[in-house]
């Protein structure tokens, strides 16, 4: 099991430190430099996964397209590369193992818009089926060639995101590497020979691409097993970031709409609160998601990525260019920096934090702080913040959806004031978002509950 410390403090990549310049300052000869897509096409196998394991660990039922539990991830590296910025061709791949899998957009994925007036960063991002994380340094060099900077990333790509983080330590070594002896990619290629994926064919699927495992959150006391998949300190960070309106955010990530999250470089603490948003919609009821759409981190984007996007019907992403705020069909929800938003008019109302929001953050931050007592007095280091915060906003969707569910099953299939307030919900201030969630679930209940805007 990974310890608590592992995995790079989030604030810490806010700034990194600064390179040291090279000894030579002019780059030297290899690589086979790639121009913008260079590259076949990419495997088109489905991954290999492992057959469940009985773990002794609570049964919990995750939506579809989800692992299950007992489903163990295993090191599917399928792609190293090496990005670099060039003064007169902009951002290329100069590296790459697999030497025919297709790279084309990695370029910009890798190197966020606005990265040249920061020293360092990481992003996560998408690439078709894959999700990739590369770290990106800066570094100040006497070279006219290179206007007087040197701009790399070094990334991978695997299956799932979720155990990317472990490779972060070895990506920032390797950018700086790069940096200051460029062309020198033997570390690359003996990380790639040792943990990259073994892809082979599954029975009907031919050619089909690899599907994407998701596993928004499982934290380590319901299993051990399963590595954790964030940095201490990501998710309490966030909420404390975002204050109240977390709850906002909370409504619409359970509603599955379209979140799109700006921030100016670095990018990386900002790929976290996708991932933090994404983990807020946790529901471990049966009986859900055969017909809601998965809400699907997709981590940086850039204009590259917009025809994905206008045809995705749910998302998180973030971004680091303002261009995205005025093409409004591409997103339900825009989250620049602080302030939440939305051009919708029916879902204005969700942006007013009521009563029971009021509440529900009270208790949120009452938990916490009795947790932080009891490890500081007690030395009880258990359980810890992440896992308080995973399963505040787990218990909560799950009251709220069995609430609906046994109303639905129940002959007069009416919803009323008292259940609303059951399930922590205002029956005023939440009535158009319980609409909403009926309509985005398709539960068949009567909300009774009157509208004080109507006589």
């Amino acid at each position: 099991m990974v310890e608590r410390g592992d995995a790079a403090p989030l604030l810490r990549w806010a700034e990194g430190p600064a390179v040291s310049p090279p000894q030579a300052p002019e780059l030297q000869a290899g690589g086979g430099g790639r121009g913008r897509g260079g590259g076949g096409r990419g495997p088109a196998e489905a991954p290999r996964r492992r057959e469940p394991q009985e773990l002794g660990a609570p049964e919990v039922l995750l939506q579809p397209g989800r692992l299950e539990l007992g489903d163990v991830e295993e090191d599917q590296v399928v792609a190293v590369f090496v990005v670099t910025f060039d003064p007169r061709s902009g951002n290329m791949v100069e590296w790459c193992l697999p030497q025919d899998i297709d790279l084309e957009g990695v370029e910009f994925k890798s190197m966020a818009s606005g990265s040249h007036k920061i020293q360092s960063d990481f992003i996560y991002f998408r690439k078709g089926p894959f999700f990739g994380l590369a770290c990106f340094a800066n570094m100040p060099v006497e070279s006219e060639l290179e206007r007087g900077a040197r701009m790399k990333s070094v990334g991978i790509l695997s299956p799932s995101y979720t155990l990317l983080y472990r490779y972060m330590h070895f990506l920032e070594n390797q950018v700086r590497h790069q940096l200051e002896t460029p062309g020198h990619y033997s570390h690359l290629a003996a990380f790639y020979e040792d943990k990259k994926g073994v892809l082979h064919a599954g029975p009907g699927r031919g050619g089909s691409l690899p599907p994407v495992y998701w596993l928004p959150s499982i934290h380590r006391y319901m299993y051990p097993e399963m590595k954790i998949t964030h940095p201490a300190g990501c998710m309490s960070q966030f909420i404390k970031f975002f204050g109240e309106q977390i709850l906002i955010l909370w409504k619409f990530a359970l509603l599955r709409k379209r979140i799109l999250i700006f921030s100016p470089p670095p990018v990386g603490v900002v790929c976290y609160r996708v991932y933090c948003c994404c983990c807020l919609a946790n529901v471990s009821l049966p009986g859900l998601g055969g017909t809601i759409p998965e809400s699907k981190p997709f981590f940086y984007v850039n204009v590259a990525d917009i025809e994905s996007l206008e045809v995705e019907v749910s998302y998180v992403a973030c971004t680091t260019e303002k261009i995205f705020e005025e093409k409004r069909e591409l997103y339900d929800v825009y989250v620049d920096n602080q302030n939440v938003k939305t051009h919708h008019d029916h879902l204005q109302p969700l942006l007013k934090i009521n009563s029971a929001d009021r509440e529900k953050y009270r208790r949120l931050n009452e938990q916490r702080q009795t947790l932080l007592y009891s490890q500081e007095v007690e030395g009880d280091y258990g359980p810890c913040e992440e896992d308080l915060f995973v399963l505040f906003f787990l218990e909560q969707n799950n009251r709220i959806f069995q609430t609906l569910l046994e109303v639905s099953a129940s002959q007069d299939k009416t919803l009323t004031a008292e259940h609303a307030r059951g399930m922590g919900l205002d029956p005023q201030g939440d009535r158009s978002f319980l609409m909403d969630l009926l309509e985005a679930y398709g539960i068949d209940v009567m909300l009774v509950i009157d509208n004080p805007c109507c006589p």
